[in-house]
């Protein structure tokens, strides 16, 4: 089996088998470089030991690229602080292929695993290995099997000065030094790159979340996903994103990063439909709600071809209104009874085609349907309900 065979089998069956960690790998641009002793990830690119990948077999292959996809998640050096950089490098390292091996994937011989690290974040880890190396003064810190930034290991990053005084300069595709203009651009290029990676990831996780197809222990790698400490809005704006974006195709893919290798999905002009459900009984607060209503209404200004379904119900559906762009999101306050969910969910499924996500405004304290629905269900809440289904959002 050929270098690129392998790796096109690695990739198919990591998005059959490993839904998150293929869906990551399809994003991220895969070179073979030579001067690589094994592999490495800089979070836009996995750059690749051609004759390493051949002593490896399928699964392992898949071990690498997971490994490469999950440090570009990482963006571990925005959580590195005043840690030594080798060593947080090393912790982050354990903390992925500890995360990979609980998810069923084969690890390579030499890369950097122990079981002891299983279910610990890469801060725990990192004061465990610095604490050990006070024991170990003259322990070789050369990581011959890290996927990691091999070069910053110390005995690389004492001669790192000098090696930086005496690289050539940037070139352009012409083999001429590039002026500070044209490096200043070729960084913000970068830096909009690694944007637009990050809000994809972003939406990888989101959307798999909801599929509750997301890798086991992924909190201990990529904790911020998982705060609860989260401005509602952020998270509300990153809900519709998602569906915005969901439908997205790699044929034809994204051109403009396409001349860099790295195939991002293009976006499709499909209708964004949005359902918002009110709960109109005499619980609900009506200031919050219309706090809600115009946060909904600031983010729907991004994506021109939307429909908005408002329907307004407590024991029975009262109102139901269909808002296109530019329209204000207005509702009418009638119903003040109880609360019984289950109307809405019959009313949507006799009356709106192909429902793609719903936001229930309501205090959660109400009838739920015994079955689940077979679209998306945010339920957005003043204070935490436990649901039957769905997730929830806090509005604090």
């Amino acid at each position: 089996m050929t270098y690129q065979e392998k790796l096109t089998k690695a990739k198919a069956r990591l998005m059959l088998e490993h839904p998150y960690f293929g869906t990551l790998v399809s994003a991220l641009r895969i070179e073979s470089d030579p001067d690589q002793l094994t592999f490495k990830s800089d979070g836009n690119t996995v750059r690749l030991n051609e004759e390493y990948i051949d002593k490896l077999n399928v699964s392992e292959v898949e071990f690498i690229l997971s490994n490469g996809a999950m440090h570009a998640v990482l963006g571990h050096m925005e959580r590195r602080g005043g840690r030594d950089r080798w060593l947080w490098q090393e912790a982050c390292d354990f903390a992925v292929n500890a995360m990979l091996v609980k998810n069923g994937l084969q690890a390579p011989e030499y890369v950097n695993y122990q079981p002891q690290f299983e279910g610990m974040y890469a801060e725990e880890i990192y004061s465990q290995l610095k604490e050990e190396m006070k024991y170990a003064p003259d322990t070789n810190h050369d990581s011959s099997g890290d996927a990691q930034d091999q070069e910053e290991s110390p005995e690389a990053q004492s001669g790192s000065e000098e090696q930086t005084q005496e690289s050539p300069q940037p070139q352009n595709q012409q083999g001429k030094a590039e002026s500070a203009e044209e490096q200043e651009i070729g960084q913000q290029e970068l830096d909009a790159l690694q944007e637009e990676l990050k809000e994809h990831f972003e939406q990888i996780f989101n959307k798999l979340k909801r599929q509750d197809a997301l890798p086991k222990d992924l909190k201990f790698v990529v904790p911020e996903y998982f705060s609860h400490k989260v401005d509602w809005r952020e998270v509300l704006s990153g809900f519709i994103a998602s569906y915005a974006k969901s439908s997205y195709s790699f044929m034809p893919p994204n051109m403009k990063y396409l001349y860099r290798g790295i195939y991002l999905p293009s976006l499709s002009s499909d209708l964004l439909r949005v359902i918002i459900a009110i709960d109109t009984s005499g619980s609900v607060e009506r200031e919050l709600l219309g706090t809600f209503l115009g946060e909904v209404e600031s983010i729907m200004e991004v994506y021109p071809n939307f429909e908005i379904d408002i329907i307004t119900a407590d024991t029975k559906v009262h109102s139901h209104k269909t808002y296109l762009p530019g329209e204000a999101l207005e509702y009418e306050v009638s119903g003040g009874g109880g609360t019984d969910f289950r109307p809405v969910f019959e009313y949507i499924d006799r009356n709106i085609d192909y429902p793609t996500a719903l936001l229930f405004f309501t205090d959660g304290q109400g009838i739920y349907p015994d079955d689940a629905a077979n679209y998306d269900v945010l339920w957005i809440m003043p204070k935490a309900v436990e649901v039957p289904f769905g997730e929830v959002l806090l509005l604090a």
